[in-house]
């Protein structure tokens, strides 16, 4: 079987940030990937695998509201994964 075209694997992420940040004029710490990978994670497992892009955008969306600075995404970020947590206990 081989592998997809569209699928990035994990040495190629460092490029693709890369490329991000210089198509717009982002610095290494505005892009946090191990955060970005660890909410999706937490998500996927705790909601929905498809509830993680979207919650990445939400955060996204959350921080650059509030300033945009590394510690506003931070905290968006751990907001969104907390909901996450308890999520299951709120739909029992």
């Amino acid at each position: 079987m081989s592998e997809s075209p569209r699928t990035l694997p994990p040495e190629a992420l460092d490029e693709w940030a890369l490329a991000l940040r210089e198509q717009f004029g982002l610095a290494a710490e505005d892009v946090p990937i191990s955060l970005i990978l660890d909410l999706a994670r937490d998500v996927a497992n705790g909601v929905a695998r498809p509830a993680a892009p979207f919650s990445a955008f939400v955060a996204g969306l959350v921080a650059g509201r509030s300033g945009g600075t590394p510690e506003q995404v931070r905290e968006a970020v751990a907001s969104v994964v907390a909901l996450a947590d308890t999520w299951q206990e709120r739909k029992v």
